[in-house]
């Protein structure tokens, strides 16, 4: 996996944790995987991880109030 590639992801799993924590969301762990068999045109991987059902639901509250605009 490129570097940049990697960075980018890692970028991107900021940008989307500084969003949730503004909205009060915070997920356990945010991590950033390299697929197994990625070349260097692939992208590394933002992993969520595990939440509970409260936070899933305020995600979803979030994501909905968000597309009703």
């Amino acid at each position: 996996m490129a570097p940049k590639r990697a960075r980018e992801a890692e970028l991107a799993r900021d940008e989307l944790a500084a969003a949730l924590r503004r909205a009060g969301i915070q997920f356990p762990a945010m991590d950033v995987r390299t697929p197994l068999g990625a070349d260097e045109a692939g992208y590394a991987l933002v992993q969520l991880g595990a939440c509970s059902a409260p936070v899933a639901r305020e995600l979803a509250a979030v994501i909905a109030r968000g597309a009703a605009r």
